[in-house]
């Protein structure tokens, strides 16, 4: 007897009550049998994930303009990526998506035990991305591998946060005056003429003083010889902007790829609901041969996020 038989039963199984037989605890009164809810189930979660398709399906036309225009940014921004936390999370979506399958067999064989078993480890794969990608982003966002024209603005220290208000532009040379300007915002030039990294050239703040000392006229004291980087100086965010190879317009691919995967990762979440819903009926014993289309398509849900994830992760980290 195949699953969709299983689904199904028999004519009697629909029971309304007006032909004398007894009425599924299992089917929602708008429908004749398991079987024609069954199928709408079907229907209606297919349907939906043809919209999840076609929004996604957007992101990845974006994606596709943006790296045909500018090659070199994402050739050069990928670098980035962590490679080995994004294979991790690969073997790990592909793992739930095993035991989510599993589970949808344990429902059709009447295993409660083992549906449940299959839908926590689920979850728990679920939990596993997003720790994963907790770190991930975290130590981007502390390097200031962020989208935007924040990108571009060095962090600075206290004294260094003074010194950038003061400053329009950056010295044309190593070593030439600092022109002091009116208290403005750090300016962002044009990024798509002039080389990203010419926005980044603001000295630290141990060059502050005698730059501003310079630009008023008095006599500039001789350079201090810098201190050798600590372990903490050395791993400053924004480190990628003392990087002259860094192409014009690099924050484009960072808007792309925290867009995607901040997204995608909003459907893991999702999914996580929706396994917890679902650990909670079968707990219940809600589930069984004859009922378990809750579970068949919460499996269908949870495998087109996890094969969105299979595009996501060659498209960004193996790119390099």
């Amino acid at each position: 007897m195949t699953a969709h038989d299983q689904q199904h039963g028999h004519d009697h199984d629909h029971g309304h009550g007006h032909d004398g037989h007894h009425h599924d605890p299992n089917l929602a009164h708008h429908f004749d049998s398991l079987a024609q809810q069954f199928d709408s189930a079907k229907l209606g979660i297919w349907l939906f994930l043809a919209t999840e398709i076609l929004f996604f399906g957007g992101l990845f036309v974006a994606y596709a303009i943006l790296r045909m225009r500018h090659p070199e940014i994402f050739s050069y921004a990928s670098h980035y990526l962590d490679t080995i936390m994004g294979g991790i999370n690969t073997c790990v979506l592909i793992v739930s998506s095993l035991t989510m399958a599993l589970a949808v067999r344990c429902a059709q064989t009447n295993n409660r035990k083992g549906l449940i078993a299959c839908l926590v480890l689920t979850f728990l794969g679920a939990v596993g991305f997003l720790v994963i990608k907790y770190f991930e982003y975290s130590h981007k966002l502390h390097d200031n591998l962020v989208w935007g024209p924040k990108f571009y603005v060095p962090p600075h220290t206290v004294e260094g946060q003074e010194e950038a208000k003061l400053l329009k532009t950056a010295p044309a040379a190593p070593g030439a005056a600092i022109v002091v300007n009116d208290p403005a915002p750090f300016a962002i030039p044009d990024l798509a003429k002039k080389p990203a990294v010419d926005a980044s050239a603001v000295k630290s703040a141990s060059a502050g003083p005698s730059g501003i000392a310079r630009a008023s006229g008095a006599p500039a004291p001789a350079p201090a010889a810098e201190p050798a980087p600590g372990p903490e100086e050395e791993a400053h965010p924004g480190t990628h902007l003392e990087d002259p190879n860094m192409p014009a317009n690099t924050h484009l691919f960072f808007a792309i790829y925290y867009a995607m995967t901040g997204l995608h990762g909003i459907h893991v979440l999702a999914g996580m609901g929706i396994l917890a819903w679902l650990t909670w009926r079968a707990v219940r014993g809600d589930f069984s041969s004859k009922n378990f289309t809750a579970v068949d398509t919460g499996g269908l849900y949870w495998h087109i996020v996890d094969l969105i994830w299979i595009f996501l992760f060659p498209l960004f980290y193996l790119i390099h």
